[in-house]
C-alpha cells in the first residue's frame, strides 16, 4: 500500500492504539533526542522509560518527572498503574464513563416494572418514558443492553 506523503504509519499505529503521545515535544531526556530505538511519541516507552529512570538510575522523581514531560501526581500514578497491572497499566484507559450510568437502579426497577405492565414494550417507548419521568436522555440500544445483562445475570431471558 502506497503510503500519502507525509503519512508516519508509526505514528499512526501509536495513534489507533491511544498511545501516541500529544507533547513529544516535553521529552528533553537525552536518549529521546537523536535516534531510532527511543520515541518521544510512544507514550509507552516515555512513561516506562521515567518510572526506570528512577527506579534503576537514582533520579529524583522531579527530575525524571521534568525530563519525561510529565508532573510528579503523574509519576506516582504511573507508577501505582505499572505496578499494579504491569505494562498494560501503561497504556491510556479508555476515556468516557464507564458502564450505564444514566440507567441506575432506580431507572432500572422503572424499567421492569413497565416490562411487567407491557411485556413487548420497546426499547423506543421505555427511552421515552425514561425521559419523561426522570428527565434524562437514554438511547434505546442502551436499553436494551442493560436489559440483556440484567437477564444474563440472572440467567433468565424474556
Amino acid at each position: 500500500m502506497v503510503q500519502p506523503s507525509g503519512a508516519d504509519p508509526k505514528a499512526e499505529a501509536l495513534r489507533e492504539r491511544r498511545v501516541l503521545n500529544a507533547q513529544p515535544e516535553t521529552v528533553t531526556d537525552k536518549r529521546f533526542r537523536g535516534g531510532e530505538f527511543f520515541d518521544p511519541r510512544d507514550l509507552v516507552q516515555v512513561k516506562y522509560e521515567m518510572l526506570r529512570q528512577v527506579q534503576e538510575e537514582g533520579s529524583t522523581v522531579t527530575a525524571a518527572a521534568e525530563a519525561f514531560g510529565f508532573s510528579r501526581p503523574t509519576f506516582y500514578a504511573t507508577r501505582r498503574s505499572l505496578e499494579k497491572e504491569g505494562l498494560a497499566g501503561l497504556v491510556p484507559k479508555t476515556p468516557g464513563p464507564k458502564g450505564a450510568h444514566k440507567l441506575t437502579g432506580e431507572v432500572m426497577a422503572f424499567i421492569a416494572g413497565l416490562r411487567e405492565e407491557s411485556p413487548g414494550v420497546s426499547a423506543q417507548e421505555l427511552a421515552r418514558r425514561i425521559e419523561e419521568r426522570f428527565e434524562r436522555s437514554v438511547h434505546p440500544r442502551s436499553i436494551e443492553r442493560a436489559i440483556e445483562h440484567r437477564e444474563k445475570k440472572r440467567g433468565t431471558s424474556r
